[in-house]
């Protein structure tokens, strides 16, 4: 396994991190739902209460090739704050170096840091390799939970009830 630096994200990173977020946007097949552009993800990482954080993973050179994005949640179950990934990606022809295992030990260690009472993410069905990693990892896929999503049209109509 190679070794990462892996910190926070700092201003300078939103280009690399934009990038891999477009090249995240391809793999899953959904580019075509991107309308965020830099300085919206600067402003969201940065901005006056940003809403989100970000980690980087860099090689030996400083080169960024991966980027995990996340925020807290609330269980109120648990009655404790959540750490909920929103995206970790890896750069293509980085993968293979265990540096998303990486990542996602960083971001455990986060959440444990922090007295999260969980840690989750969503993984799309179709993605059989990162389901498997990261069931080999100890996440439990949960079957029995599906997202639900109002956007758009859909979500104005909601709010005027």
């Amino acid at each position: 396994m190679s070794q990462l630096h892996i910190r926070p994200a700092q201003p300078d990173d939103v280009s690399a991190i934009f990038a891999m977020i477009r090249e995240l946007a391809v793999f899953e097949k959904l580019e075509h739902m991107v309308i965020a552009d830099e300085t919206m993800l600067h402003d969201a990482l940065f901005g006056v209460r940003p809403p989100c954080e970000a980690i980087v993973g860099e090689e030996a050179g400083g080169t960024v090739v991966t980027f995990a994005l996340f925020f807290h949640n609330f269980s109120t179950f648990l009655c404790r704050k959540g750490l909920y990934l929103e995206d970790l990606y890896v750069k293509q022809d980085r993968r293979g170096h265990g540096y998303g295992k990486q990542m996602l030990a960083a971001l455990a260690a986060l959440a444990v840091e922090r007295q999260c009472g969980r840690f989750e993410w969503s993984v799309l069905d179709w993605n059989a390799n990162a389901i498997a990693f990261y069931q080999k990892m100890g996440a439990e896929v949960m079957p029995d939970w599906r997202i639900c999503r109002v956007t758009g049209s859909a979500l104005t109509e909601l709010a005027a009830g």
